[in-house]
């Protein structure tokens, strides 16, 4: 790191030490990631790094997680403050039962992660090249859930295809040695399957769902009721810090890989630095573009809620997703 950086950040933790000595020592915020660390979960780390949480006078600690519902179910029993998620399992929980005390802050996927991995010269390249083929998948994404909506949506007959659900890591091997034509992941894997097919000397292609008209909110910011009640100067002051984090980790993926590695030793910088690349569009697109970053646009919002019902066979009508957010946190709000 530059000294340029080097050196705000030393006069941050000095006036932070001398604040703590005379009675004010920094906010401490528990970060609830839903899944391991990885470049994918980058800003909260570039947020600690670079010092943008130490200038709000913020403390963060960052816990893994084991899923969305986990990461939900931790904020619920006090154990974080603030968190990830994806926003379909929020909706779901929120519409089972309306006392659930959590809340999306900030969207950060605008584009969810869902897609086809197929091996490149396979002659399968869209949706509609899946038809007859042979589809693996694990038994726990929650990608199943809106496989049967895409294949309707693109006028593919489902029971022409033989879907296998296997363990998560057998997945890519299974795609490269031709025991299954089409797997399904999240884009978020891109490099780590490629890496593995360069070994092989197979190239992949990845085939994102929201080409292919399943577009709607993934991964956001997700808080407790409690926090944004009982401390919400300091929640807003985390999201300010936190969307400083998020647009320098996609300007800096390089820088913001190695500080990845830096707070999680066992994380490949490289592999966290290429992560961070392939998901973009993930977080910058259309819809970050027109509607604003971190933003929960309600249009939007309720075609992720359209979607999510109809693949949950819930009645639409049955609840608002407007319930679920809270814009009050963004920056500038």
């Amino acid at each position: 790191m530059t000294f340029k950086h080097t050196l705000p950040r030393a006069l941050t933790f000095a006036t932070l030490t001398l604040g703590a000595q005379l009675g004010f020592a920094a906010d401490k915020v528990t970060f609830q990631l839903d899944w391991l660390p990885g470049g994918d979960k980058a800003p909260v780390y570039v947020g600690i790094e670079e010092g943008f949480f130490a200038d709000e006078d913020l403390e963060v600690r960052v816990v893994s997680g084991r899923g969305s519902t986990d990461a939900i179910t931790k904020l619920v029993a006090g154990q974080a403050d603030v968190g990830l998620s994806d926003l379909v399992s929020l909706l779901v929980a929120r519409a089972q039962d309306d006392n659930i005390p959590v809340k999306g802050i900030y969207s950060v996927f605008s584009e969810a992660p869902h897609a086809f991995f197929s091996v490149e010269g396979s002659g399968i390249e869209s949706v509609k090249d899946v038809a007859g083929k042979t589809v693996a998948t694990s038994p726990f994404s929650s990608s199943n859930l809106f496989f049967p909506l895409l294949l309707d949506v693109n006028q593919v007959d489902e029971s022409g295809i033989k879907l296998v659900k296997t363990d998560p890591g057998a997945l890519n091997p299974m795609l490269l040695t031709g025991r299954t034509d089409v797997v399904i992941s999240w884009v978020t894997d891109t490099e780590k399957y490629q890496a593995m097919a360069d070994q092989a000397g197979k190239t992949l292609n990845v085939m994102p769902w929201y080409d292919a008209g399943l577009a709607f909110y993934s991964t956001s910011v997700i808080a407790s009721e409690r926090f944004l009640e009982e401390r919400p100067k300091v929640a807003r002051r985390f999201v300010k810090a936190y969307a400083k984090a998020i647009e320098y980790t996609w300007a800096h993926p390089q820088e913001s890989g190695a500080m990845v590695h830096a707070q999680v030793p066992d994380v490949d910088p490289a592999m966290a630095a290429d992560t961070i690349r392939s998901i973009r569009p993930l977080v910058y697109n259309e819809a970050s573009e027109t509607q604003g970053m971190g933003a929960f646009n309600p249009e939007r919002l309720a075609t992720t809620w359209h979607w999510t019902a109809k693949a949950q066979e819930i009645d639409e009508a049955s609840f608002d997703p407007e319930t679920a957010v809270d814009r009050s946190f963004m920056p500038g709000s």
